[in-house]
């Protein structure tokens, strides 16, 4: 087949570093080659302190072509990696550029503005035929910088939506509203909804995998285990999980044998380790709570635990979550961005957590609330069972890898077919 049957995608994401959206970028780069796209997957450097998943790509068969001066913080060295990725584009003439995280989202579609408008064709009303899509995997708006700053991003993105964005993509019906209405960013037609996917077989037959990291941790069957995973920083707000443990604490002070049989695990590494172990020690909970640092072994550690928690003031849609869910996991979380579509509808409302189809919820920041939701969780094995089956489910039928890329080649095939396709919209699966 001849190559204008295979149109070239280039795909900029800030850097590989471990979350959900490294994994997101390869799994499209690799699963889009296949169903006939030439990809180019361009990442930035990943900064000292945060983990590389750069053998995630490796082992998937993708081979990014790295910008080292395209990073997550902002610097003169912006500049650079503009100039560099307008050069990128004139040698690769893609049909289409689609950025991924806000920094790639910035950098890339300023350098997508040049590379469509500074063409001699311009001069008779054509400038270069290339299609931009950016993909909001979670936002800058709110909980990362100050006023004066976030204000500055959020100028920035309403610009860049409106001169050179064809698509905006969203993980959840909550992160749309909130970066559409509550933050007014580009028009409700620019928006598409594509959910997470994930290759689901290497969670299959879970359960046989249950013994192998509590062996490694030391902690047996019956001691109830559980586990929060993701990077050490500010965003994902560890020192509430740590306050929540020690208020769980305090739950339960007359009954040592029921505080001998809870251990909590946090999987994952970052800046903050020493900080958060001198926390942990601070408030009496160290000989509870364990730091396994970072792992690469999923389909390990979450057959393991007994409940996933996850405290973040920020999210898009959690990967860490989908992945609990996928082994069964029940999970209880702060109701932020797209944590509120995971866990469903509200079942019982107490007042100070909710339990929801699919998991607990519990309002940011809220100390109380998480450690009761904990007890409530750890004492009451039925309803875990409940919402780790429900939780499955609708991961299982909603968030596979397989649709994921069924919805990125129709929204790229409406993009490049205008004529046929100029009033679709994607067409998402119902999600129960």
């Amino acid at each position: 087949m001849s190559d204008e049957h295979h149109p070239k995608v280039v795909r900029i994401i800030a850097r590989l570093n471990v979350g959900g959206p490294a994994k997101h970028v390869v799994w499209l780069t690799s699963g889009l080659d296949e169903a006939g796209y030439r990809s180019l997957l361009v990442a930035g450097s990943v900064p000292e302190g945060e983990e590389d998943m750069s053998y995630f790509a490796a082992e998937s068969g993708v081979k990014p072509l790295y910008i080292p001066e395209m990073s997550r913080e902002i610097s003169l060295k912006d500049a650079v990696t503009t100039w560099k990725l307008f050069r990128l584009l004139l040698r690769e003439r893609p049909e289409i550029v689609h950025t991924h995280t806000a920094k790639a989202g910035t950098v890339g579609r300023v350098a997508g503005f040049f590379y469509r408008w500074l063409t001699p064709g311009v001069l008779i009303g054509r400038p270069r035929p290339c299609k931009f899509v950016h993909t909001y995997h979670g936002h800058v708006f709110h909980s990362y910088y100050g006023r004066m700053q976030t204000g500055v991003f959020l100028t920035i993105e309403r610009l860049l939506a409106r001169v050179i964005t064809d698509r905006l993509v969203v993980v959840s019906e909550q992160q749309k509203e909130e970066i559409n209405q509550t933050f007014r960013v580009g028009r409700a037609n620019q928006f598409r909804l594509v959910r997470l996917g994930l290759d689901l077989e290497i969670f299959e037959n879970h359960a046989g995998r249950r013994a192998k990291f509590r062996n490694e941790l030391g902690v047996d069957d019956q001691t109830t285990l559980v586990g929060i995973v993701g990077r050490l920083t500010e965003i994902k707000n560890h020192e509430l999980f740590l306050n929540a443990v020690a208020r769980f604490k305090t739950l339960t002070p007359n009954n040592e044998s029921e505080l001998s049989t809870v251990r909590f695990v946090i999987i994952g590494d970052g800046a903050l380790r020493e900080r958060l172990e001198r926390q942990a020690c601070a408030l009496g909970v160290d000989d509870m709570v364990i730091f396994a640092g970072g792992r690469k072994d999923p389909e390990y550690f979450y057959p393991a635990l007994d409940i996933c928690a996850l405290t973040s003031r920020n999210e898009g849609t959690p990967l860490t979550l989908i992945e609990a869910m996928a082994n069964a996991r029940p999970v209880i979380a702060t109701t932020v961005g797209g944590v509120v579509d995971l866990l469903g509808g509200k079942v019982v409302a107490d007042e100070q957590f909710t339990i929801c189809e699919r998991g607990i919820g519990v309002l940011p920041n809220d100390v109380d609330g998480f450690a009761e939701g904990l007890r409530r969780l750890i004492d009451d094995e039925p309803l875990r069972d409940q919402l780790g089956q429900r939780g499955f489910e609708f991961v299982d039928h909603n968030y596979r890898k397989e649709r994921l890329l069924e919805d990125i080649k129709t929204l790229y095939g409406q993009l490049l077919n205008r004529e046929q396709t100029a009033n679709c919209e994607v067409p998402v699966a119902k999600y129960s």
